[in-house]
C-alpha cells in the first residue's frame, strides 16, 4: 500500500485536532502534539466550530475558470462536423488554428491552436490521414458490384481457372505524401486533392496470393504502354488472367479491344470497377503503402532519383506476400 497522498495526512492531521478537542484538550497542547502553531489550530477549530467534521475535509484547488462551460465544449463537434468548407476554408481540413478560428466566430474566446487539439481529444476527436472520395461517386452502383457482380466473377475466375489480377495506375512526386487532419475517432475524414507536380507514372497488378507485377515509366499511360504491360504479364503468368481495373478511357481504347483478339490476348477477360472507387481495388492499397511506408518521408532530388528510389520500394515490397495479400483483405475480398 502507497503512502498517503499529500492532502490526506493534513485533511487527517485536522481531524485529529477535532477529536482531541472534543475530548477536552486545549489548543495549546493540541498545536504541540501535532507538531503546529497554536494559530493553525485556531483556525481549524473555527472551520469546526462552522461547518463541523466537513468543513475540515481536504477540497481541490479552485485553479482558473474555464473560458468555455461544458455546454459548449459540447457543441463543439456540431460545429465543426459540417466541414471546414462551410466555415469559408479551402479544403475539408481541420487544424488547430482554424478550429480556434471556429471557436472564437462561434463562441467569442480566443484559445491558442494547439490547446484546440485538447478541446478535440475531450470530445473524442483524434488526428487522422484522411482518405480520398470524389463527389461523383455511386454508392448504389458500388453496393451492387459487392453483393451481385463481383460473385460472379469470382464464380467465372473459379469454374473457368482464370488467375485474378487486380490493375491499376498512379503517379509518384518528388515530394512526399502527407497530411493529417482532425476528425471523431474511427471516422476516417475524407480530403480530396489534385496533384499537378512532374511525376513518374507506374502500373501494377496484384495476385490474391501476393505476388506483385509492377512498370515504371516517365511518361504518362497511354493504351499503348499499358498493352505492353499485358504482354509482360502474360509472359511471367501462366493460364488465363482476369484483369480487374477501372474504367479508364485508356481501359476502354480500341487498342486494347484489338489486342485482346490477338492470339495472345485471348487468355485475357477483362473486368471493370464502378466508377469513382478506388477503395474497391486492393491494387490501390499497393500505391499506399509504398507511398507512406517503403517511401514514407521521401524527398528525391529529381525524377531520376525518385525513379531509382521507386525501383528499390517495389523490389522491397515483392517480397512481403503478407502485405500484398492484406491490400484484398482491407478491400473486403476473402483471400
Amino acid at each position: 500500500m502507497g503512502a498517503p497522498k499529500k492532502a490526506d495526512w493534513r485533511e487527517e492531521r485536522r481531524k485529529q485536532a477535532w477529536k482531541l478537542k472534543q475530548q477536552g484538550w486545549q489548543q495549546s497542547e493540541i498545536a504541540k502534539a501535532l507538531g503546529v502553531s497554536k494559530g493553525a489550530v485556531s483556525q481549524w477549530m473555527k472551520r469546526g466550530r462552522e461547518g463541523g467534521l466537513e468543513a475540515l475535509k481536504a477540497s481541490p484547488p479552485k485553479g482558473v475558470k474555464p473560458k468555455l462551460s461544458n455546454e459548449q465544449k459540447a457543441q463543439i463537434p456540431s460545429l465543426l462536423v459540417q466541414g471546414a468548407e462551410a466555415y469559408g476554408f479551402r479544403g475539408d481540413v481541420w487544424t488547430g488554428k482554424r478550429i480556434a478560428e471556429v471557436v472564437y466566430r462561434s463562441f467569442g474566446v480566443r484559445y491558442h491552436p494547439d490547446y484546440a487539439g485538447r478541446l478535440l481529444r475531450e470530445a473524442g476527436w483524434s488526428p487522422q490521414q484522411p482518405v480520398e472520395r470524389a463527389t461523383q461517386r455511386n454508392e448504389e452502383a458500388i453496393k451492387q458490384w459487392y453483393e451481385e457482380r463481383w460473385p460472379a466473377i469470382e464464380k467465372k475466375a473459379e469454374q473457368e481457372h482464370y488467375t485474378i489480377l487486380w490493375v491499376d495506375e498512379a503517379g509518384f512526386y518528388l515530394l512526399p505524401m502527407a497530411v493529417r487532419t482532425w476528425a471523431p475517432r474511427r471516422h476516417t475524414p475524407i480530403l480530396r486533392v489534385k496533384l499537378t507536380r512532374d511525376h513518374l507514372s507506374a502500373i501494377s497488378g496484384i495476385t490474391f496470393d501476393g505476388k506483385l507485377y509492377m512498370q515504371v515509366r516517365k511518361d504518362s499511360y497511354d493504351a499503348q504502354a499499358v498493352v505492353g504491360f499485358l504482354r509482360t504479364l502474360l509472359r511471367k503468368m501462366k493460364g488465363k488472367i482476369l484483369i480487374i481495373w477501372d474504367g479508364s478511357p485508356i481501359h476502354r481504347n480500341q487498342e486494347i479491344k484489338t489486342f485482346l483478339k490477338t492470339t495472345m490476348g485471348k487468355r485475357l477477360h477483362l473486368e471493370q470497377l464502378p466508377g469513382y472507387a478506388p477503395d474497391l481495388n486492393p491494387d490501390e492499397g499497393i500505391w499506399n503503402y509504398l507511398k507512406r511506408v517503403e517511401m514514407g518521408n521521401l524527398c528525391c532530388r529529381d525524377l531520376d532519383h525518385l525513379y531509382q528510389e521507386l525501383i528499390r520500394a517495389k523490389e522491397r515490397l515483392r517480397h512481403k506476400c503478407d502485405i500484398i495479400r492484406s491490400c484484398s483483405l482491407q478491400c473486403g475480398y476473402v483471400v
